[in-house]
C-alpha cells in the first residue's frame, strides 16, 4: 500500500511540474500560432504518443492472459467511448479558454488563477450530493480576496484583464474535469482513457482551427519545439500521470499536489521569460495559495485535533 501510494505521489507530482514549466511553451507558441491551432496540434501529439505504447501493451499482454470474452470486450469499448468522448469535450473547452488567455494575460499569472480549479471542485461537488465542509467555504472567501489582488488592480474592476476572465472560466471547467476523471478512471483503461480523450479534443479543435484561423506550415514549424513539450509533456504524459495517480493516491493529497502547478508555472515563468508580478499580485498569488492548500488539508487537521 505505501508503494502503491508513493508512486500516485510521484506521478501527481510530476504533472504539476510539467503543467507549470507547460505554460511557459503555451505562451510562446502563441506567438506563432492560434489557440486552436496550438491546442489541436498538441493534443493528438498526446494521442500519438500514447498510441503505440497502448498497442504493444496490449500486443504483450495478450500472451500472458486469457481472452475476454466478446460481451466484456464490447462493454469495455462502449465505456471507453463514452467516458473518453466526454473527457475530451471537456478537455477542449478547458484548453482553448486557457489557450486563448494567453494573449492578454502573462503564462505566470494564467498559472495561479488556472489552480483555483481546487476551489471549485469542491463548490460544484455540492450540486451532485456531496459534503462540503464548513472550511472549504471560508477558503473560497479567502480565495477570492487573492483573486482580486492578482486580478484587479488599485483602478478597481475596470482594470479586470480579459485574460482573466477566459483563465476563471478555463479553472471552472477544469474542475468538471477532475469530477469526471474521478467519476471514470475506475472503470476503463487509464491510458486508452488519457488516448481517447487526446483524439476527440484535438479532433474538434482541428475542425475549429479550419474554421476560425488560417494556420501555415511555416507558422507551426517555428514554434515546433513549444508544440513537442506541450504535446509529449504536457499532454502525453502529464495528463496520463494525472489519471492513473489519481486512482493511487487520496484525493486530498492529489488535488494539494496538482494546484502546485501555479508555483511551478511563476517560477519558470519567472526564469524563463523574465516575467514579474507587482507586489499586490505576489500577495494575490500567497492568499490564493495558502487558500488552495488550507482547502485539502484543512478539514482533516480539525477532525483530527477534534478527534
Amino acid at each position: 500500500m505505501q508503494k502503491t501510494q508513493f508512486r500516485g505521489v510521484i506521478m501527481l507530482l510530476a504533472t504539476a511540474f510539467i503543467w507549470g514549466s507547460s505554460f511557459v511553451a503555451q505562451s510562446v507558441g502563441m506567438e506563432s500560432v492560434e489557440a486552436f491551432t496550438f491546442n489541436g496540434i498538441r493534443t493528438l501529439m498526446g494521442a500519438a504518443v500514447l498510441l503505440p505504447f497502448i498497442l504493444i501493451r496490449d500486443r504483450l499482454g495478450a500472451k500472458h492472459r486469457d481472452a475476454p470474452s466478446h460481451e466484456s470486450r464490447r462493454t469495455a469499448r462502449r465505456q471507453l467511448l463514452i467516458s473518453g468522448s466526454l473527457l475530451g469535450v471537456v478537455l477542449c473547452a478547458a484548453s482553448n479558454f486557457q489557450q486563448f488567455a494567453f494573449n492578454y494575460s502573462t503564462s505566470g499569472k494564467i498559472a495561479f488563477i488556472t489552480a483555483f480549479y481546487m476551489l471549485f471542485v469542491p463548490i460544484i461537488g455540492l450540486f451532485i450530493g456531496k459534503r462540503i465542509p464548513a472550511v472549504t467555504w471560508i477558503c473560497v472567501l479567502f480565495g477570492t480576496v487573492g483573486l482580486y489582488f492578482l486580478c484587479i488592480g488599485p483602478d478597481g474592476f475596470t482594470a479586470i484583464n480579459f485574460g482573466d476572465i477566459l483563465t476563471l472560466i478555463c479553472a471552472v471547467i477544469y474542475a468538471v474535469h477532475i469530477l469526471l476523471i474521478e467519476r471514470f478512471a475506475p472503470e476503463v483503461d487509464s491510458i486508452k482513457l488519457s488516448c481517447m480523450q487526446f483524439a476527440v479534443s484535438g479532433t474538434i479543435s482541428c475542425i475549429l482551427m479550419f474554421i476560425f484561423e488560417s494556420p501555415s506550415l511555416h507558422a507551426i514549424c517555428s514554434c515546433i519545439i513549444p508544440l513537442l513539450y506541450s504535446g509529449i509533456m504536457s499532454c502525453g504524459f502529464a495528463y496520463t500521470f494525472q489519471i492513473v495517480g489519481q486512482k493511487y493516491t487520496e484525493s486530498t493529497v492529489a488535488s494539494l499536489l496538482m494546484c502546485m502547478e501555479s508555483v511551478f508555472g511563476v517560477l519558470c515563468s519567472a526564469l524563463l521569460l523574465k516575467e514579474r508580478l507587482s507586489p499586490r499580485e505576489l500577495l494575490g498569488c500567497g492568499i490564493m495559495f495558502a487558500a488552495i492548500i488550507f482547502s485539502q488539508v484543512g478539514d482533516k487537521l480539525i477532525t483530527r485535533r477534534k478527534k
